[in-house]
C-alpha cells in the first residue's frame, strides 16, 4: 500500500469503501477505484449461504479476510461482529489480525451473538462492557498502524441519537479511533444530525456509514455532512446474486449459454483478472532461471 489507512483516514476528504467477500471481489472493487475494502459480516456469511447472525466462527471471518488482504492493495477493514465473544476473545481477535495484515477492525456494541442489522430484536451491550472492550484491543495490538472503529448501533436498536453520542463519547475516550454510526432510516437525517452534534463536541474523530437505506444520497453530499468513510457493505454480494441467478436461469432455460453469453467476463478478462497469463509452464523458454542445484 502506498499510505497506511491511518493516514488515509485523516486526510482530506472521504473514502469510499466497497464490502468484498472474497478475494476475487475484493480484486474487482479495488480495480473500479475503491479506497479500501469491508470483508463484511453479511457478505461473508451469505457466501457460506448461512445467516448473518454470529453462526460464523472468528477463524472462518479470518480467513476470508486474509484471502481478501492477499488479493488486493488497498487497505482492508474487517467487520468482526460483536468481537466474537469477552475481552479475551477480543485480545487475541486483535492480534491475530493485525498478525495477518488487516488495517482496521470494526466491532459493534449489540450482545454476542448480534443479529443483522436490518432484522429486528436487537440487545445492545452495555456501555461500559463495550468500552472495556475497545481499550483491551487496542492495548492488545502491536503497530502504531492498526485501526479500531467502533460501530454504534443505538439507531438501529431503537435507544435514540442522545444514547449514541454518549456511547461515542464514551468509546473515543476509551481509544477508538473511529466511529461508525449505523443507521437504517431511509434518508440520511440521522446522519446529519449525529455528525453536526458530534461536531459539536470539539472531536476530531473520523466518522463511517453504511448507506443501505439511504441510498439516495450520493457520497460527496455525506462527506460534506462530515462523513470521513462511506461503506457499501453489501452492495457485491447483492448484484452478483442477482446476475449469477439470472445467468443460470437462462442458460438452464434455454439448454444454451448463448442468450447470456454478450453479459459473461470472457475467459480472457477472466484470466487477466486472476493472474492466469502470468502462470509458467505453457509458454516456451524465456530466461526463466533454472533452479540452483543445492547438492
Amino acid at each position: 500500500m502506498d499510505s497506511t489507512f491511518r493516514n488515509l483516514l485523516s486526510g482530506p476528504g472521504y473514502l469510499r469503501v466497497m464490502g468484498a467477500h472474497d478475494g476475487l471481489t475484493a480484486t474487482l472493487a479495488q480495480n473500479a477505484g475503491f479506497d479500501a475494502i469491508w470483508a463484511g459480516g453479511l457478505g461473508i456469511s451469505s457466501s457460506f449461504r448461512v445467516p448473518d447472525a454470529g453462526l460464523l466462527t472468528m477463524t472462518e471471518f479470518l480467513n476470508a479476510a486474509a484471502q481478501m488482504r492477499a488479493a488486493c492493495s488497498v487497505p482492508v477493514i474487517a467487520d468482526v461482529d460483536a468481537g466474537f465473544g469477552d475481552v479475551n476473545v477480543v485480545r487475541r481477535m486483535v492480534q491475530l489480525y493485525e498478525v495477518a495484515g488487516i488495517d482496521a477492525i470494526c466491532i459493534e456494541d449489540k450482545q454476542y451473538p448480534k443479529r443483522n442489522s436490518f432484522r429486528d430484536g436487537h440487545q445492545l451491550e452495555d456501555p461500559g462492557a463495550f468500552a472495556q472492550k475497545i481499550a483491551v484491543a487496542k492495548a492488545a495490538q502491536r503497530g502504531t498502524d492498526f485501526v479500531v472503529i467502533a460501530r454504534l448501533e443505538s439507531l438501529i436498536a431503537g435507544a435514540g441519537m442522545d444514547d449514541a453520542l454518549s456511547r461515542a463519547e464514551l468509546y473515543h475516550d476509551t481509544g477508538a479511533d473511529a466511529v461508525l454510526i449505523h443507521s437504517r432510516a431511509s434518508h440520511a437525517d440521522e446522519i446529519r444530525e449525529f455528525c453536526e452534534r458530534w461536531q459539536g463536541t470539539g472531536r476530531d474523530v473520523p466518522v463511517f456509514c453504511v448507506p443501505t437505506t439511504y441510498a439516495g444520497v450520493t457520497a460527496r453530499e455525506l462527506g460534506e455532512m462530515g462523513v470521513s468513510g462511506i461503506i457499501y457493505a453489501n452492495h457485491a454480494i447483492r448484484a452478483s446474486t442477482k446476475a449469477v441467478s439470472e445467468a443460470l436461469a437462462s442458460i438452464a432455460k434455454h439448454d444454451s449459454s448463448s442468450e447470456v453469453e454478450s453479459s459473461l467476463a470472457t475467459l480472457g478478462e477472466l484470466f487477466e483478472l486472476v493472474g492466469m497469463n502470468d502462470v509458467l509452464g505453457d509458454e516456451p523458454w524465456q530466461g526463466v532461471p533454472e533452479p540452483a542445484n543445492t547438492r
